[in-house]
């Protein structure tokens, strides 16, 4: 099989909805890990949204697979993320800030050393020595920082204390996109961010809906029902 054919085999793979992500990954494992990386970076700017959504699946469970194996070939994945968001890349990044996010929450040694990178997104750049944010403008890849800072809050919220960025994240609840304002939502919440309880509780009422991913499924929701549910983890109720 040439790398055309490995790529369209593996391609179809992902986009297979008779199988579940758990079975996409099992038939993965028969591949090499760089192979698979290579094969999905593409599938990370389909407009499909299944198929660029388990592209992010994968991509994370396949560059975890790769940092155990070899994790210097990972730190290059990894930094291949990272240029890709950089303007000198003459790139957009599509799918950059979630598939970075996805390989973290696979891999804790990931994210001890990159989980920084992520946050930075957030930031503006500052006048003192190491203000060194990388803040995002577009409102798609806000979409996707948002959704990776979701998604690492989920199961490595220790990592994102450590690095303060609970307060990172209040400026988000303000935004008119209603899918940041949920998966900010969801942050706080999974962070306890006692700072975001005012905002959580005006956007308890808020009735925008939203589609999100989340572990190989869409799930259709409100702002205000993620704001309630982010309220009830910080020991509040509405």
């Amino acid at each position: 099989m040439n790398r055309r054919q490995r790529k369209q085999t593996l391609l179809e793979l992902i986009g297979r909805k008779d199988l579940s992500l758990e079975e996409v990954f099992t038939r993965l494992a028969a591949y090499q890990a760089q192979d698979v990386i290579n094969a999905l970076f593409p599938a990370l700017c389909r407009t499909e949204e299944y198929l660029r959504w388990r592209a992010v699946s994968c991509m994370g469970k396949s560059v975890a697979r790769l940092a155990d194996e070899n994790l210097e070939a990972a730190r290059v994945v990894m930094r291949r993320f990272l240029w890709s968001l950089n303007d000198e890349s003459g790139g957009i990044g599509w799918g950059a800030p979630e598939s970075m996010a996805e390989s973290m929450a696979q891999h804790g040694p990931l994210a001890q050393e990159y989980a920084h990178m992520l946050i930075s997104y957030m930031r503006e750049d500052g006048d003192e020595l190491y203000q060194d944010g990388n803040y995002l403008e577009h409102p798609l890849l806000q979409r996707g920082l948002l959704w990776g800072v979701a998604r690492l809050s989920s199961c490595r919220p220790q990592i994102l204390l450590e690095q303060n960025a609970g307060p990172d994240l209040l400026p988000y609840f303000l935004f008119d996109d209603a899918e940041i304002r949920a998966l900010a939502c969801i942050a706080a919440g999974n962070l306890r961010l006692d700072a975001a309880k005012e905002a959580l509780t005006r956007l308890a009422v808020d009735d925008a809906t939203v589609n999100l991913y989340i572990q190989d499924s869409f799930i259709a929701t409100t702002v205000g029902e993620l704001a309630q549910a982010a309220l009830v983890k910080l020991g509040d109720s509405v």
